[in-house]
């Protein structure tokens, strides 16, 4: 079962889509504005925040959506129909639904904002030799050393970690770590890359292996 709150002004307009959350494995209640979550404890920790767009507004949902980055709370936008065509993509959450979906897709799009933010559900450490990964804290070692990151270095980690071995496209990292909608290109990735070797390896610890015209791979070990 998923802990979901949903952010709104008003819940008229989404009962049709959180009326089976439950029986798809999803725990909904509905507030107005975001609680301290530090204060929160495991019972009342949502794993992800849903935000009503046709109730809260663009600049509110912005500064949610702020808020929850400095939590490290996945957000999934729900976009009412009559909004489509106006939805700007610089609100970027990590996954965004239309009003009218079915609770089975909603629970899809919970699973995947979590991922893109957290990594895979399930598993709390990753490591890798002497690479530790803290998925719930998330704090990166090296030999015992803590490793600095950025959001999307440490998201362009785990999901790199996560699957040793496999070969990840520019075009398949960009999608799944910044989002279908981010407008940087794929130079992006290969600037991020760069930056999260020089914080990670060194002549004893290689662990990003670049798959020349295709993309990348974490090594998967002797």
């Amino acid at each position: 079962m998923y802990n979901l709150l949903v952010l709104t002004e008003s819940d008229s307009g989404l009962h049709p889509l959180l009326d089976g959350a439950k029986e798809v494995g999803l725990s909904c209640w509905l507030k107005s504005d975001l609680p301290p979550l530090d204060e929160a404890t495991d019972d009342d920790s949502p794993q992800a925040v849903m935000l009503d767009l046709a109730s809260l507004g663009l600049n509110r949902a912005r500064q949610l959506i702020d808020e929850c980055r400095e939590y490290k709370v996945p957000v999934v936008a729900i976009i009412p129909e009559e909004l489509v065509e106006d939805y700007d993509p610089s609100l970027n959450p990590d996954e965004f639904i239309l009003s009218l979906a079915s609770a089975r897709e909603l629970l899809a799009r919970v699973k995947q904002a979590i991922f893109r933010v957290s990594g895979p559900a399930g598993q709390d450490i990753l490591k890798v030799g002497d690479l530790v990964i803290d998925l719930e804290r998330y704090e990166v070692t090296l030999a015992g050393r803590r490793i600095s990151l950025t959001y999307k270095e440490f998201q362009l980690l785990v999901m790199l970690a996560s699957n040793p071995g496999r070969v990840y496209s520019r075009e398949v990292l960009l999608s799944q770590v910044w989002g279908y909608d981010y407008l940087g290109g794929t130079r992006t990735v290969d600037v991020h890359v760069r930056r999260l070797r020089s914080k990670i390896e060194d002549p004893d610890h290689l662990f990003v292996e670049t798959i020349w015209n295709v993309g990348y791979r974490f090594a998967a070990g002797p």
